[in-house]
């Protein structure tokens, strides 16, 4: 199983910790949602549960469910600004389809 965090997303991470006081990392997860099936998830990991899998790179933690991990493998988590706006981006290898409004993909 593979994740990846890009630097850019690291940094922004990084700086959501800090911003929060507190937390171990990045929680990524999916939701069933939408009209293609899956939406990503993200929140904050303040511990790290048994039936969890963690992904370390540039200094960051990022959480994941095992039973999401079918769905996440290979993806690269980023962040990146386009315009005026900033947000993490999902490149998963995986998605066979997204919805027409870009909120639900599915595998």
């Amino acid at each position: 199983m593979t994740i990846t965090v890009t630097e850019n997303a690291a940094r922004q991470i990084q700086k959501q910790l800090d911003k929060r006081g507190s937390g171990v990392g990045l929680k990524l997860g999916v939701k069933q949602a939408g009209c293609s099936g899956y939406a990503y998830v993200l929140d904050y990991a303040d511990r790290i549960e048994e039936d969890e899998t963690v992904f370390e790179q540039f200094g960051v933690k990022l959480v994941v469910d095992n039973k999401d991990l079918a769905i996440l493998n290979g993806i690269e988590l980023d962040y990146a600004r386009e315009g005026i706006n900033e947000a993490f981006k999902f490149n998963n290898p995986n998605v066979t389809a997204t919805c027409g409004c870009g909120e639900s993909f599915s595998v």
